[in-house]
């Protein structure tokens, strides 16, 4: 090992092997103690921690934790009663003999380095340096780093070539909001972040590129949550002439190589489990669906086609069945109906199937005989099985509460297992979906996406019962990668872009780069994204992806560690000819 005036070893590898060795150590002071004339130091450095041991007072005083320090010293085995089990240095010590103070912390840090998870999370973001000490914290991102080197040589193997394509670009409706960047040099004219590659990975693709791939950072101006932030990585990947199959195998290699390789918990043989769209929201009551909860939803709504119990009158019924639990108490139901409410339900109703084959619950008086018949046998309902019922005038609604209480069912009855990895495909989206609020038909996924049966589709099918080549895989109840066939077809892409609203001059203009070079021979192609930073979220089993990235911004967006979003000066307006309103 090639070494400096600083060290020629780490604290973290010495061994036993090592006593009777002069070393030079440098690293961050993580603990002192004074035990009465001996004093005794952990020095921390990347690779782990080893003890510091002086009987000179004097040489170790005034340092403070956190200070920075290169120390020499000779190696010696630690008297056995004092070893220590929780360090893999926990049976010897350094007897310093000499030590050079580098960097002097404050005495009084924001927060402790070992319990820095204890603290608020603006806290740790505003001194993330610190954060960074923590060997949790530390352990993230070498995870994160392992993983980046993973994939590159899994995307080497399958033949795929790298490619980076530009940070600044064009703005496009993709679906989120643009980062936006005024442009100097032309007034009234902006530059923008990518949301994704999207239009650069399909002129690889015309370039004649058969395979591409990036580590992509993509930008969207949204609001934060603990599985989205504004700025992530995604492994961007792009191929010419493929069906849907080919790019399912492409991605659950890479899915199931990544997950075995860093984790020891079960994860989904190959293939992946698919399951459409519809299938999806009636089942699960969501397009990324936790499996390892094994709940499932179903519609009851004929059953109650009759009724005279008004809040199932004209409204979508969903029903989600939980086996063994009718004896529990009052109060734990009554924590079921708190959470109902709390989504935004008036409620939730309940029966149980008790042993003489009736129905106990506040229901059951409110349906007829033939309705408690059709229902336990519909259901197939057991003796303590409980059933909810989750009721709205509006699909949408009763769709969306009976995948939330699905969910929390799932946790406090204690069904999901920690120990798996779950995945799905999840296919066959809508290519189009009504727009109440404006009157107007979106795109529901990828607007480049191809719709099945293409123009002919369009031009002939109702709109909302077009499917398109568009595809998620999930994990866990996380979407992982989305991904699609892309419309290549240049009248299909018109017209779907007429449909929402953008006509032809629209599309050429918008679309500049993409328009004119299908006009030169595109390829049919695809890809997917999956994202980095959920992976390692997963794979470190924290539940924010803030915790797997280096400098994130917080929950409410703001960075208090570079101080942004800042304001500029009236010169950096006056440059960008922008005046603030």
């Amino acid at each position: 090992m090639q070494t400096n005036k600083y060290r020629n070893s780490y604290c973290g590898t010495i061994t036993e092997k090592d006593i009777d060795k002069n070393l030079t150590l440098s690293g961050w002071i993580e603990n002192i103690r004074d035990h009465g004339g001996i004093i005794f130091l952990d020095l921390r450095d990347e690779t782990g921690t080893i003890q510091l041991v002086s009987n000179d007072d004097g040489m170790f005083q005034g340092l403070t934790k956190e200070s920075t320090v290169t120390v020499t010293g000779t190696v010696r085995k630690r008297d056995k009663e004092d070893y220590n089990p929780n360090l893999k240095t926990g049976t010897i010590e350094l007897l310093v003999n000499k030590i050079e103070v580098l960097s002097k912390s404050v005495n009084v840090l924001p927060f402790e380095i070992k319990t820095s998870n204890l603290v608020s999370e603006e806290l740790r973001l505003k001194y993330r340096y610190l954060d960074l000490r923590n060997k949790r914290v530390r352990n993230n991102i070498q995870k994160r780093a392992e993983l980046l080197k993973f994939i590159r040589n899994k995307m080497d193997s399958l033949g795929f070539l790298e490619v980076q394509t530009p940070i600044i670009t064009a703005s496009s409706p993709e679906g989120a909001r643009d980062f936006v960047i005024p442009s100097r040099k032309y007034p009234g004219k902006f530059y923008a972040l990518p949301q994704a590659p999207q239009i650069y990975k399909e002129l690889l693709m015309v370039g004649g590129v058969d395979k591409y791939y990036q580590i992509a950072p993509c930008f969207r101006d949204e609001d934060s949550r603990a599985d989205r932030t504004m700025e992530f990585y995604q492994l961007d990947f792009e191929m010419a002439f493929v069906e849907e199959e080919d790019i399912y195998r492409v991605g659950e290699e890479i899915f199931y190589d990544i997950f075995t390789h860093f984790s020891e918990k079960e994860v989904s043989p190959k293939p992946f489990k698919r399951i459409c769209y519809k299938e999806a929201m009636l089942k699960y009551g969501t397009d990324k669906p936790d499996l390892r909860n094994p709940l499932e939803i179903m519609d009851i709504t004929k059953l109650f086609e009759e009724t005279t119990f008004k809040p199932f009158q004209k409204a979508t019924i969903r029903a989600i069945k939980v086996d063994d639990i009718g004896t529990n108490s009052n109060s734990w139901f009554n924590e079921i109906v708190d959470y109902a409410t709390s989504i935004g339900m008036p409620g939730i109703g309940y029966v149980t199937l008790i042993e003489d084959g009736s129905l106990k619950g506040p229901i059951d008086k409110f349906s007829t005989k033939e309705e408690r018949e059709n229902l336990i046998k519909e259901t197939n309902l057991k003796t303590n099985s409980v059933l909810f019922f989750i009721a709205n005038k509006k699909e949408k609604l009763a769709t969306k509460y009976a995948g939330q209480i699905r969910t929390y069912l799932g946790n406090k009855c204690n069904l999901i297992d920690k120990n798996k990895f779950e995945f799905c495909i999840i296919n066959d989206f809508p290519m189009f979906e009504y727009n109440e609020e404006e009157k107007k038909y979106d795109f529901c996924h990828n607007p480049f996406s191809m719709p099945k049966g293409g123009k002919q589709a369009i031009e002939t099918e109702i709109l909302d019962n077009i499917l398109a080549y568009q595809y998620d895989f999930v994990c866990n109840g996380y979407e992982m990668s989305s991904g699609a066939l892309r419309n290549y077809d240049l009248e299909c892409l018109e017209l779907a872009f007429e449909k929402v609203g953008y006509n032809k001059e629209v599309v050429k203009e918008r679309f500049k780069s993409l328009y004119n070079a299908f006009q030169y021979g595109a390829p049919p192609h695809g890809g997917m994204a999956p994202g980095i930073d959920r992976m390692v979220m997963l794979l470190n089993d924290v539940d924010n992806l803030r915790e797997v990235q280096a400098f994130p911004t917080s929950a409410s967006g703001i960075d208090n560690l570079m101080g942004s979003p800042s304001e500029l000066t009236e010169q950096q307006l006056r440059e960008l000819h922008i005046k603030i309103r």
